[in-house]
């Protein structure tokens, strides 16, 4: 269930209150209080990013990281619109209310890039310098060209006497380039992952979170109901979680 490249990562997790005011910032906080017991249940660690409380009561948005193994695998399933419907605490006319948060998860990604370069990788060519420099840049082939043949990156150094001098230079300035390529691509998954919360609409819920007239909470995607909220409210989500991980490997 959990082969994906990411999965094994930790996990950062946003929750936002949907619209209506405090009843969904409270929603947002219980759900917030939801995750927080299942991180414990797992023996994982939370650590929080971002906390905007509301204005009256819950939460408007907060961002935790869940560190462990498998925490993004295990989390990533939770990504969508929840919602519930309770008699209001906030109104004295005891009315039904729903209210939505959204939750959206993503891998923390390894800061530090690594850039290693092997030798197969690398074709490097010896010239002669050209240009302004003296007699004995252009007599000896001191310059030197290195292709990195994955990416088709191209440096050269021809500024110093030496051979060896202008590979070590060209050498790192391929490390930097390469580092640079690196990054703009992990840049461009998080750009990716971030543009897929454009799905999350209010209306297109994964899961139900039903306190009255009846107590149920229901994954629309698989179609499982429990009865026990309160111990689902209580980080109980596991069986949701490999219920969706099971039915996307059975796709």
């Amino acid at each position: 269930m959990l082969d994906g490249e990411d999965d094994g990562k930790n996990a950062i997790v946003s929750i936002n209150a949907g619209a209506g005011g405090t009843e969904a910032q409270d929603w947002a906080e219980m759900l917030f209080r939801m995750y927080t017991r299942w991180v414990e249940r797992r023996g994982y660690q939370i650590e929080l990013i971002d906390f905007q409380p509301g204005e009256e009561a819950g939460i408007k948005s907060v961002t935790f990281t869940a560190d462990g193994e498998n925490a993004f695998g295990y989390l990533k399933s939770e990504t969508g619109v929840h919602r519930l419907v309770r008699i209001s605490p906030f109104n004295a006319s005891g009315k039904r209310h729903t209210s939505f948060a959204s939750v959206f998860v993503y891998p923390e990604l390894d800061q530090e890039i690594m850039v290693d370069v092997e030798d197969k990788d690398l074709r490097i060519d010896v010239f002669r310098a050209s240009g302004a420099g003296g007699q004995h840049v252009n007599k000896t082939s001191s310059a030197v060209r290195i292709t990195h043949l994955p990416t088709g990156i191209v440096v050269q150094c021809q500024q110093e006497k030496s051979q060896h001098r202008n590979k070590d230079m060209a050498l790192k300035v391929l490390k930097a380039r390469l580092y640079q390529h690196k990054k703009q691509k992990q840049d461009e998954k998080l750009q990716e992952v971030h543009d897929s919360k454009d799905e999350i609409a209010w209306g297109s819920q994964i899961r139900s979170y039903v306190l009255h007239p009846y107590q149920m909470v229901k994954d629309h995607r698989v179609n499982l109901d429990i009865g026990n909220v309160n111990d689902v409210l209580d980080g109980g989500i596991d069986p949701f979680i490999e219920g969706v991980l099971l039915a996307k490997k059975h796709k």
